[in-house]
């Protein structure tokens, strides 16, 4: 422990720090346990009652005679014991500091004071807030909890992320591609937060769902008392969708509850009105996109309006409980939540309709929970409306903090939701499979002149996601811009039609026989793979670096045309297939002569380079390759190589020539490293495949899920949840389940 000594004054935007013990005013924070550290390694306390972040900076509140007040981030360059010698930077967060006096500023370290006084030198206007955010960064930590510390709750046509503070930090109203009503993950001032939680500031946090459903339990551990808070969103069959439903309880212990309402409307880009009812009763005014967006909250204890939020303290004794419900309000239909004993109602149907649905997964093989929650991840990204499925349900999280990479995944991908329906049906979940392929289907009537599909459209088939940036938002932990649309909706990505092809393949074959509408556009869709799988084109990372002959998207071609044919053959449909086959043989001779490098000994990203990438670990699993083939099993060494690092996979490594079209970093894609793991159990490679395999699942979160990347701390990155990871775990365990299983494994 140490105590900060004297300084010589240093100004900053108006604000001068005069020298030590001078006179002031009072004005105090307490620092408790301060720590001298170097590095900025994230340790938390408590100051002025807040959360924030002992490393390189610590922070003080400061209040003035009108109540005003400011947050001082005190940063040092070194330990906080070197005050006198390498000075002190002042930061203010607040914008409307006025000229007043003097006030004393005290800190104290181990019951040890020291103080400063700080004084208003002028009436400048600080700049805007959001600049300020982005200068007091080391403050970031303690405004975003880590992208894998949430759980996610549902009903179908939208998602909502919580917080193991009990805080709703995202969710888009009514729709999953919606504009945001909390979106405090990626602002945590300006994106508006659902919170309800209780006052126990050293409580231990433990999260969880109950056992084969989506309902999410929050628990808060303290000597004072023991809180849950139990979150869930009623599925059309409890009721109606686009309910939130919170539920705060206490198991032992008089124990203080705070809940916040504070919605920002349209990406927070727009204002609201709010109406308070009554005492349990507050409606918000605001606007999604070009429309109205009106939401009732409903409690069961009084609430107060403070500005544009709905505010609640009360206190429960042992075994006492409390409700809030936050509902979407439609025109002359009747409020769900005034129903008699709704929120119970509620509880109980949706916990029944999800189990029922797991009890309908026929997987019985090892990691049978693991795989349950995967399916029930796939489940909540489903759209109940539409059928089609999003690659994620957030926008805006980075795949490298600080960075550029943050897109908007709320849309539906041909590739991602063709392997999701592949992953469904082998589960047994045929009602998904039959739901998505009537949405892609309809998709094909809609073809351009050419017969080509798009790579991704949305929810409701809508061809058109333009992108814009968010200049606003500051982004998660200062990761900007933040983007939503998606500019990639018209790239050219010619591996989408062998995964639509293989998925339509296989619901024919295990589901339902497609019709003669249905064939006569795959036929379209086909003859337009034979004129043009020798294009360029952005490939499956979807690269804004230009278009290449990519591996994957060649591979792919070829996989489409051979389930063209074997459906053809199979149900005898007419088909021109001379011309398909023939064009499926030069796809193959050509992956074999221009992709294949002698020297390396490996297939190679892309026609001409000598750069791996991780989709050519796809190339056994869509049966292009054998596995054993040795051309094959010398790629996969040199992947080894090059692109794993323990179990984890690298998609590609930038450089030797090759460029995606942005700057930065980025981690390992836990999708490549379960491909990684399904190709060692299809060679045989069965005990590194699954001691790989278990690796993996450790680095689920809390509650099996997983985002787009990993860190190099093993932390979740990217848009959370993703579906092409949970999909990706599915098939693994299943193949090596069943590799295990016929090789006489036991356990």
């Amino acid at each position: 422990m140490t105590s900060a000594r004297g300084f010589s004054g240093f100004a900053t935007k108006g604000v001068s720090i005069g020298d030590f013990g001078a006179a002031g005013f009072t004005a105090s924070g307490t620092v408790h346990d301060l720590e001298c550290v170097d590095d900025f390694n994230g340790r938390y306390t408590n100051i002025a009652g807040g959360p924030t972040l002992l490393a390189d900076r610590c922070r003080v509140t400061v209040r003035n005679e009108k109540g005003v007040t400011i947050d001082l981030v005190i940063a040092t360059p070194g330990v906080l014991d070197s005050f006198g010698r390498s000075g002190v930077a002042l930061d203010i967060r607040a914008a409307h500091w006025r000229r007043g006096r003097a006030r004393r500023v005290s800190l104290r370290s181990g019951g040890r004071a020291t103080e400063k006084i700080v004084t208003d030198d002028d009436d400048s206007r600080y700049e805007d807030e959001r600049d300020t955010r982005r200068r007091r960064s080391g403050t970031m930590v303690s405004r975003y909890a880590p992208i894998g510390e949430y759980g996610v709750i549902g009903d179908l046509y939208t998602v909502a992320l919580v917080s193991m503070d009990g805080s709703i930090d995202f969710l888009c109203l009514p729709h999953f591609d919606s504009p945001s009503v909390f979106a405090a993950l990626v602002d945590a001032e300006r994106g508006g937060r659902f919170q309800l939680a209780p006052l126990l500031d050293a409580a231990a946090r433990k999260q969880l769902y109950l056992p084969d459903t989506n309902v999410l339990l929050t628990r808060f551990l303290d000597t004072d008392g023991v809180a849950e808070v139990s979150d869930f969103m009623p599925v059309e069959d409890a009721g109606r969708a686009h309910n939130v439903v919170r539920r705060a309880e206490t198991g032992g212990g008089q124990v203080r509850f705070l809940m916040r309402g504070e919605p920002r409307f349209d990406y927070g880009r727009a204002t609201h009105t709010v109406e308070r009812r009554s005492d349990n009763e507050v409606l918000f005014f605001g606007r999604s996109g070009d429309g109205q967006l009106v939401l009732r909250l409903r409690s069961s204890v009084p609430m107060r309006v403070d500005g544009g939020t709905a505010l609640a303290e009360f206190t429960l004794g042992a075994d006492a409980s409390a409700w809030f419900v936050l509902e979407v309000v439609l025109t002359q239909e009747p409020s769900p939540s005034e129903q008699r004993d709704y929120q119970s109602d509620a509880f109980k149907q949706t916990v029944n309709f999800w189990r029922r649905w797991v009890a309908r997964n026929t997987y019985g093989g090892r990691w049978r929970e693991m795989v349950n929650r995967s399916a029930l991840t796939l489940k909540l990204l489903t759209s109940r409306q539409h059928g089609s499925i999003v690659a994620a349900p957030t926008f805006g999280l980075p795949e490298i903090i600080g960075g550029g990479r943050n897109w908007d995944y709320r849309y539906t991908w041909i590739r991602d939701s063709s392997f999701t329906l592949y992953g469904l049906m082998r589960l047994g979940y045929t009602d998904e499979a039959a739901a998505f392929m009537r949405w892609v289907m309809a998709r094909c009537q809609e073809l351009e002149p050419d017969g080509s599909l798009q790579i991704m459209y949305g929810l409701d088939g809508r061809h058109a996601l333009p992108e814009e940036t968010l200049p606003h938002l500051e982004g998660y932990m200062g990761s900007h811009p933040v983007r939503v649309g998606n500019a990639a909706f018209d790239n050219l990505q010619l591996d989408i039609y062998g995964e639509l092809m293989d998925s339509v393949y296989l619901y024919d074959k295990y589901g339902s026989p497609i019709g003669y509408d249905a064939w006569t556009n795959i036929v379209r869709l086909i003859d337009w793979v034979c004129a043009n799988w020798q294009l360029p084109d952005e490939g499956i990372w979807e690269v804004r670096g230009g278009r290449h002959e990519f591996l994957y998207s060649r591979v792919m071609c070829w996989v489409a045309i051979d389930r063209a044919i074997r459906l053809a053959t199979k149900r005898s449909f007419p088909a021109p297939q001379a011309r398909w086959y023939d064009t499926r043989d030069t796809i193959y001779r050509d992956i074999f002569t221009r992709f294949w490098d002698p020297t390396r000994g490996a297939f190679v990203q892309r026609a001409g380079a000598t750069t791996l990438d991780a989709a050519a670990l796809l190339m056994p699993l869509v049966r292009f390759v054998s596995p054993t083939d040795p051309r094959w099993i010398s790629t996969l060494r040199a992947i080894e190589t090059e692109l794993v690092s323990d179990s984890l996979v690298y998609r590609y490594r930038l450089g030797g020539g090759f460029s995606d079209g942005l700057t930065g970093e980025e981690g390992t894609f836990s999708m490549c490293s379960f491909w990684y793991v399904e190709c060692l159990s299809r060679m045989g490679d069965l005990q590194k495949a699954r001691f790989f395999f278990e690796k993996m699942l450790g680095y689920a979160n809390h509650l099996g899920l997983y985002g787009e990347e990993l860190g190099p701390q093993a932390q979740h990155l990217g848009n959370f949840p993703q579906a092409f990871t949970h999909l990706a775990l599915i098939s693994a365990a299943f193949d090596l389940d069943r590799r295990l299983t016929t090789a006489g494994h036991a356990g």
